[in-house]
């Protein structure tokens, strides 16, 4: 029964991290004059600083370890609680900071938050959300 329990969770995790290369990750954050929108999907990560979507982002191939890092605090987050979460600051409110969301389309469903502040995300996505933007960094 143990040798049962430890290969069902090892397939999981198998399955869990294959997921990931389907997933489609997007955080947008904008304001009146400001605007980025980072794309990860399948090893690539990709931005585009215009809201009318007529640039055309140039895909950029994301380092191993850091797709094993995205691939990790995806595993963790609950995409079912993400319109649930709860922003922790509401600087947005009064134009002191872009307004962000993180939306996430995985096997035909789309999880999305509600706006929270760029630079201050929800305590549940703050590792993912500050993994994807330290990938513009590096480009």
């Amino acid at each position: 029964m143990m040798l049962l329990s430890l290969f069902l969770g090892k397939g999981c995790d198998k399955e869990q991290k294959q997921d990931m290369e389907t997933a489609v990750i997007e955080y947008e954050a904008n304001t009146r004059g400001f605007y980025q929108k980072i794309t990860v999907q399948n090893h690539k990560v990709s931005v585009s600083k215009d809201r009318k979507g007529q640039d055309v982002p140039v895909a950029t191939d994301i380092s191993e370890a850091d797709w094993k890092e995205l691939v990790q605090l995806f595993q963790e987050i609950n995409l079912e609680e993400l319109p649930n979460l709860k922003a922790p600051t509401e600087k947005r409110f009064y134009d002191g900071a872009a307004i962000a969301n993180l939306k996430v389309t995985y096997k035909d469903k789309v999880y999305e938050t509600n706006g929270f502040d760029h630079g201050f995300p929800p305590a549940e996505i703050e590792r993912m959300v500050n993994k994807i933007n330290s990938l513009l960094k590096t480009e």
